[in-house]
């Protein structure tokens, strides 16, 4: 093997050597918090190369092999998880004692993967957050900072208590979203298929019939049946179409990047934008309300949840929480920058005059709730009509222009 030949097989054989391995990293971030970090398939040189390059200062460093990878898609349930884990620490289990018998009873093996290096990472002397933070994709900052306060004061399952009552009331209103959505999807897709039946299928028989009698048709059913031979004909160029489509809206769909645009676009219509903003508002103050029910201070709570808001409320948030650290209070800041209502005001005001700011923010978070399910409520009820009103015009129009010939031909039999 020539020497060109030897280079260049060095770096797939190393490829292949970190191929199945894990690498653990122990690290002290540019803030001075200890945490480990995980890199796959990564040589070991390269993971420490890319902990340094983000500032941080490796103290240690593990290798092992990757277990059976979970199937692509799936996801750690951490509702479910801090629920069971809830319900066995008031049991009176210890926190090993308790993940220990949730790996034990667990199937699913991505959650069984998840508990097990739990698991290792206690034993080996490891706090629960940093355990945590160790596993961003599995547990948001949120979490473990939360837990991380927990900690500190000793008292664990009220901290976890408070999560579940926060992931619940956003999963309230989420599930309220979809179904409000389910009806008009439904819809839209078995009108189209009748529409598309109707012009597919029946309008070129129309057609034959029509052509004939030799008799003049009006211009819109000639149009009609003339769209409707065109796709009679070219049934196989239209079925790619659809399925072209169809494949683009799942591969759309199937991307987060891909989700979120088409999210950004139907939130940017009219109508929506100002109500989307208020649903990320609320889901910010509840965020902000449960960390600081933890211990957390004000300006590192605002900046770990920043994320829930819309990028142009996040430039602002920047500014409120550089105001706040220079002394003005959170309600002030907040309106300055058009982060709250007249009712976040008022409320944030009465916690910050009584002490009770968390509970104030978890109140306005309520509030704006209530508005939003029924703001909801009341689009479903008037959307669905107006889609059935759509549909029924849509189909109705093609019947119309169907038989408009035969009303035609029997007027003058007449």
């Amino acid at each position: 093997m020539s020497a060109q030949q030897q280079s260049n097989a060095a770096p797939r054989a190393l490829g292949n050597a970190a191929r199945g391995i894990r690498t653990r990293l122990k690290v002290r971030t540019p803030d001075g918090a200890v945490r480990w970090i995980e890199q796959v398939d990564m040589s070991e040189a390269d993971a420490v190369r890319v902990a340094v390059s983000q500032g941080a200062k490796v103290l240690a460093v593990e290798r092992g092999q990757v277990t059976e990878a979970a199937p692509k898609g799936a996801r750690f349930g951490l509702l479910l998880f801090t629920q069971e884990l809830l319900a066995l620490l008031d049991a009176g289990l210890n926190l090993t004692e308790a993940l220990a018998t949730l790996h034990a009873k667990e199937r699913q093996l991505l959650a069984r993967e998840v508990l097990g290096r739990m698991r290792q990472q206690l034993e080996e002397g490891r706090s629960f957050s940093d355990v945590l933070a160790a596993m961003p994709q599995h547990f948001p900052e949120v979490y473990a900072a939360t837990v991380r306060a927990a900690e500190r004061t000793g008292d664990l399952p009220r901290a976890l208590a408070r999560y579940i009552a926060y992931q619940l009331q956003f999963d309230v209103i989420r599930k309220k979203l979809v179904s409000a959505a389910i009806y008009p999807v439904m819809l839209l897709v078995v009108g189209s298929f009748v529409a598309l039946f109707l012009l597919g299928y029946v309008v070129p028989r129309f057609s034959a019939v029509y052509e004939s009698s030799g008799r003049e048709l009006p211009w819109m059913s000639a149009m009609l049946l003339g769209f409707g031979k065109a796709l009679y004909g070219h049934w196989q160029l239209a079925l790619a179409g659809a399925v072209g489509l169809g494949g683009l809206l799942v591969a759309v769909f199937s991307r987060p990047a891909g989700r979120l645009a088409l999210l950004q676009a139907v939130l940017s219509m009219p109508g929506l934008a100002e109500k989307a903003k208020e649903f990320r508002l609320a889901r910010f103050y509840r965020a902000v309300s449960l960390l600081l029910a933890s211990g957390i201070a004000l300006p590192r709570a605002i900046g770990m949840v920043g994320g829930l808001l819309g990028p142009a409320e996040q430039s602002r948030l920047a500014q409120a929480r550089l105001a706040i650290e220079q002394g003005q209070s959170l309600s002030t800041a907040l309106l300055a920058v058009q982060l709250a209502s007249p009712v976040a005001e008022s409320l944030i005001k009465v916690g910050e005059r009584s002490g009770q700011l968390a509970d104030m923010l978890e109140r306005t978070a309520r509030f704006q709730d209530d508005d939003f399910a029924r703001w909801v409520d009341w689009a479903s009820k008037l959307i669905e009509p107006l889609l059935m009103t759509v549909m029924g015009v849509v189909i109705g129009a093609i019947v119309v222009l169907m038989y408009m010939p035969i009303f035609d031909l029997a007027g003058s039999l007449q």
